[in-house]
């Protein structure tokens, strides 16, 4: 597949851009600084700002499939404008924790030792996929990450969850970035959640 990845040059777009590599699709990989991108066979580096829409679709056009790995400044509406004028038809993003639940009825968010210093960002991601829950035009995936993402090994292994944190034995949440990426990538390539939120975890 021909896949733009959205912010190529940070932790989990970084990561995503190599594994898609390593696989063999062929990777356009967009950021605002293109000499921060990995470099390897299969990998395109593209300067771009997706804080421009009309811009953006340019670097989209042609493209099977966008992964966001963007801060949620960029909005739901500005990427999938840039996806409808592309002719982009499929959108995974790199999602937030903060909206999965801990208990019935209780998100991450709202525990009451959730990071005050998280929490802008955390409710960007909330909104982020409200908003994708409205669209029927465009074949949305939206990953919710374990509650620490971090660097660490790259093993494969992982478990899945919908809208539950997944945690071990000893109610731990976590996940390296080099495996959330094997799982984006994996649900890039099985489209098992289609229009849908997911979380992955060890």
């Amino acid at each position: 597949m021909i896949v733009a990845v959205l912010g190529a040059s940070g932790n989990a777009g970084s990561e995503i851009t190599q594994e898609l590599a390593r696989r063999g699709h062929a990777v356009r990989a967009i950021a605002r600084h293109p000499d921060k991108i990995p470099t390897g066979e299969g990998i395109t580096p593209v300067a771009g700002d997706a804080h421009d829409p009309a811009a953006l679709a340019d670097r989209l056009s042609g493209g099977d499939a966008v992964i966001s790995a963007l801060h949620f400044d960029v909005t739901a509406d500005m990427l999938l404008t840039a996806l409808r004028t592309a002719g982009v038809g499929r959108l995974l993003v790199t999602g937030g924790a903060a909206s999965l639940e801990v208990a019935p009825g209780q998100r991450l968010i709202d525990s009451p030792d959730f990071p005050a210093e998280w929490r802008e960002f955390a409710m960007g991601g909330i909104a982020f996929l409200d908003a994708l829950r409205g669209v029927d035009d465009i074949d949305w995936t939206f990953f919710s990450p374990a509650a620490m993402i971090e660097p660490g090994s790259r093993t494969g292994q992982y478990r899945l969850g919908t809208d539950t944190l997944v945690t071990d034995d000893a109610g731990v949440s976590r996940i390296s970035f080099a495996d959330y990426a094997i799982a984006m990538v994996d649900e890039l390539e099985a489209h098992r959640h289609s229009r849908a939120r997911f979380t992955a975890a060890y």
